[in-house]
């Protein structure tokens, strides 16, 4: 069984002096967005949306930290519920058949050279520092192939500085992503 988000605007802490945090007013609306959507529904907002979701900086706004860890909670129930109605109506074996194919592409990408794993930006631009994707990526791998303990939270938690000809961060984000989903279909 499902639970559904907070039924009420979270109060979060809010950031004091020059510190910036979310903008309270997008948070709130979001926020109640998403609770309708899981509630009611009719709303087409998925786990993936609550993933991808941003909201402007600004001063005395909401603590990031304390909202980022609401919106993992919000998005493990989109998925929850997402995976109940997928094996409902394709059957489990679909279903874990569809996670583990998105797992071997995720896989084989990760797999690539080190070096070699993302399209890099040119040498004029900032991308991903390549070492640490790097590093990040075999730890992902390791755990797609022998299930070495690596949690979501540790995967949406992940950050990387960045450096002159670095990886694509469009591509490396989605990766993460696809990883995330594969953890949130088979827990």
């Amino acid at each position: 069984m499902t639970t559904a988000p907070a039924s009420a605007p979270a109060a979060f802490p809010e950031t004091r002096g020059r510190e910036k945090g979310y903008d309270k007013t997008a948070v709130d609306e979001f926020l109640a967005r998403a609770r309708t959507a899981f509630e009611v529904g009719g709303d087409s907002l998925t786990s993936s949306d609550v993933r991808s979701v941003a909201f402007p900086l600004v001063r005395r706004g909401y603590a990031i930290a304390s909202v980022d860890a609401a919106l993992g909670r919000i998005e493990d129930a989109f998925a929850a519920r997402e995976r109940e109605a997928a094996v409902s109506g394709v059957g489990a074996r679909a279903w874990v058949g569809r996670t583990r194919e998105t797992a071997q592409v995720v896989l084989d990408r990760l797999s690539r050279p080190r070096g070699r794993r993302f399209d890099r930006v040119s040498s004029l631009r900032y991308g991903y520092r390549i070492d640490e994707v790097d590093l990040v990526s075999e730890k992902i791998a390791r755990y797609l192939e022998t299930g070495d303990s690596v949690t979501v939270e540790q995967v949406r938690a992940v950050a990387f500085r960045m450096q002159r000809g670095g990886y694509r961060e469009a591509q490396v984000d989605a990766v993460l992503d696809a990883v995330v989903e594969v953890m949130l279909a088979v827990s």
